[in-house]
């Protein structure tokens, strides 16, 4: 097992894992431009490398209800990664996606739920599709699952693969939208050795 933590991270590797986000959020920008047929804007991605104490607070309070969208990532690359929206957001693009009017506010139904879960399924699959040419690592996600609850709730998934997998999670901060601004956080958490297999295959060496 590597012996990887938050101290052996340098700038040159944040500086990539910037870069991936970049794109990543850039692909997602695009994808989802093309679905609801908009012209959609991006801001410059942030990017963070947190334990889980700081990640809770890092996306919203712990009792605000937020959707969460969860897939395990397999191949050369294991461990997980979830994508949060806080309730107004994801309310915004499923409006949009339905063509109902943007103030609609009644629960999500059935239909809602999958048209979240697509939508977090290819803002995902972008960042993974990032990840993957710049490493040039072959990276699955698995089908993705979809909660609505309490931040905390949701951030102890998280929390528990922090147990199996290490200290750090990347989070990555992304916000896009046209009239309306779209806040959206990915959260990348890799077991230890595949931190070492993305640092290695970008020929970064600690």
């Amino acid at each position: 097992m590597a012996g990887y933590s938050l101290d052996d991270v340098n700038n040159m590797y944040v500086d990539v894992l910037r870069e991936i986000g970049n794109i990543g959020a850039g692909n997602a920008t695009t994808a989802i431009a093309s679905m609801l047929q908009l012209r959609i804007n991006m801001n410059v991605p942030k990017v963070s490398l947190l334990t889980f104490q700081e990640l809770g607070s890092a996306v919203c309070a712990e009792d605000e209800a937020i959707v969460g969208i969860y897939l395990e990532v397999q191949e050369d690359i294991s461990g997980s990664m979830m994508f949060l929206m806080k309730l107004d957001s994801a309310h915004y693009l499923v409006n949009r996606l339905m063509g109902r009017a943007e103030d609609y506010n009644e629960a999500f139904d059935e239909m809602d739920m999958s048209a979240l879960k697509e939508i977090g399924n290819i803002i995902a699959g972008s960042y993974l599709n990032a990840l993957s040419t710049m490493t040039q690592l072959t990276i699955a996600p698995s089908v993705p699952y979809i909660a609505i609850d309490m931040a905390a709730a949701i951030l102890s998934v998280p929390a528990i693969q922090f147990g199996q997998y290490g200290d750090n999670a990347l989070l990555i901060e992304t916000e896009f939208g046209d009239d309306v601004m779209i806040n959206g956080y990915f959260i990348l958490l890799p077991d230890l050795e595949s931190y070492d297999k993305i640092l290695t295959s970008l020929g970064i060496s600690l």
